[in-house]
């Protein structure tokens, strides 16, 4: 391991990662400023990025005999920490050192080491359906006549920001509240469906699909931290790839669903079977408060409900998990705050039938969770724009519950796959061969 840059094989042409890249991010509320207060504490010398691959991960190049593992931040070029600057949109009206303050992640005594750079960030005013989020309302919201104005207003937002930070590039990030359920329509089937939608202010056109649009036609690449349908519509997929823009989600891999895809794969690979997996949280936050709402609750329930029928593959292995019961309980306790409890208990059998269980009570900080994906997340997009990479970003379904995929594929959970995956596409972006864990050739 080593601490020097590396001189890599070069296979994709990568820009330089020049000048200050500007992070912009919908919803500045516990997951945004704990991200925001992290990096400016990393910064300062004051905590260190626990849980962030991009800051703290090596990545194994060649054989395990060269002993050649770099930090993944020296073997491809991003941006430093130093290097970003952040703004967004929210629709209360505190800066961000005031939001941090209210979200109560984290603690008092260093929020107030962080207080100038954290209060210099004001949330500009934001696009805002109270019938897409009903359980919160927020003075500081954007008005006019259609909607085509509101994603106007949003672009003039993003060129100002970049106007008044310096930023020569940008990446957004949404971590604004779950949506209310909904499935595509009409209006989601095509570019042009979706902008003469805009000017009827179609109704199925939700705030998060303002902003992922209002992203790529500013030329900035998008990733949706929650589990709204945003990106994955025809008409993002489309102007993702006609803009030559990375775009990715959706919904942050943080506490149960993170568990489940570590124990998940373990009980297929071993062909232990499952005939239940009860799962429950209670969370005081902002989050708890707006999954209150069943319609923000549905949205949420799709990605978790969907990670174990894609990873047990019920299909294939009948005997094992044809008949599994999964059910998944959120519940809204003020008292907890952001240190959610996610308690699973699972049913599983094995030789001969044989039942056992598991039990698992995960006391987890949502937002301590969240903020090194944001992070992640932020950085590898800029990246992969600057390789010229465009669409959907698999190899970034490392960080999210429901990973998007090309139409017709279904998307694969198991985080030890998806860690592969994310190092095999920084191998080859770098011309290093890619690792198959064959092993063969060690004793020939």
């Amino acid at each position: 391991m080593s601490d020097q840059p590396v001189e890599p094989k070069q296979n994709v042409k990568i820009a330089p990662a020049d000048g200050k890249l500007g992070i912009l991010i919908p919803g500045l509320g516990a997951v945004a400023t704990t991200t925001i207060a992290g990096v400016e504490a990393i910064k300062q010398g004051l905590g260190k990025p626990v849980g962030s691959l991009t800051q703290l991960a090596t990545i194994r190049l060649g054989k395990r005999t060269d002993n050649n593992t770099p930090y993944i931040r020296d073997f491809v070029p991003l941006a430093k920490l130093d290097q970003l600057v952040f703004g967004g949109w929210d629709i209360y009206n505190d800066n961000c050192y005031e939001a941090a303050k209210n979200a109560n992640v984290l603690d008092a005594p260093l929020l107030d080491k962080l207080k100038g750079p954290l209060e210099s960030i004001k949330p500009m005013s934001a696009v805002f359906d109270q019938e897409y989020v009903k359980r919160i309302h927020g003075p500081n919201v954007k008005q006019s006549k259609d909607k085509f104005e509101l994603v106007q207003a949003l672009m003039d937002d993003i060129k100002n920001f970049k106007e008044r930070t310096g930023a020569t590039r940008a990446t957004m990030i949404w971590c604004g509240s779950t949506e209310t359920f909904k499935k595509p329509t009409q209006v989601h089937q095509s570019v042009k469906d979706f902008e003469a939608g805009l000017k009827a202010s179609d109704p199925d056109i939700a705030p998060s699909q303002m902003y992922a649009y209002a992203a790529l036609m500013s030329g900035v690449p998008f990733a949706n931290g929650a589990p709204n349908l945003t990106t994955d519509i025809p008409a993002m997929l489309e102007l993702s790839r006609e803009r030559s823009l990375p775009i990715c989600g959706k919904d942050f891999k943080t506490g149960q669903t993170f568990m489940k895809t570590v124990l998940a794969p373990g009980f297929k690979a071993r062909m232990l079977g499952m005939s239940g997996w009860f799962s429950t949280n209670i969370l005081g936050n902002r989050d708890g408060e707006v999954l209150e709402d069943p319609g923000s609750f549905k949205t949420k329930e799709e990605t978790k409900l969907s990670v174990l029928d894609e990873i047990l593959q019920p299909d294939l292995y009948p005997d094992l998990y044809k008949d599994l019961y999964h059910a998944v309980r959120i519940n809204y306790y003020p008292p907890r705050g952001d240190a959610k409890e996610g308690w699973d208990n699972i049913d599983i059998f094995g030789w001969l039938g044989y039942p056992m269980q598991i039990k698992v009570d995960f006391l987890c900080r949502d937002s301590i969770l969240a903020a090194p994906l944001v992070l992640d997340l932020v950085l590898f997009l800029d990246l992969a724009q600057r390789a010229g990479m465009r669409g959907i970003q698999e190899w970034l379904s490392f960080y999210f519950k429901g990973p998007m995929t090309a139409p017709g594929l279904y998307p694969e959970h198991d985080l030890f796959i998806q860690l592969m995956k994310l190092k095999n596409t920084l191998r080859w972006m770098r011309g290093e061969d890619l690792i198959t864990h064959l092993g063969l050739d060690y004793y020939d």
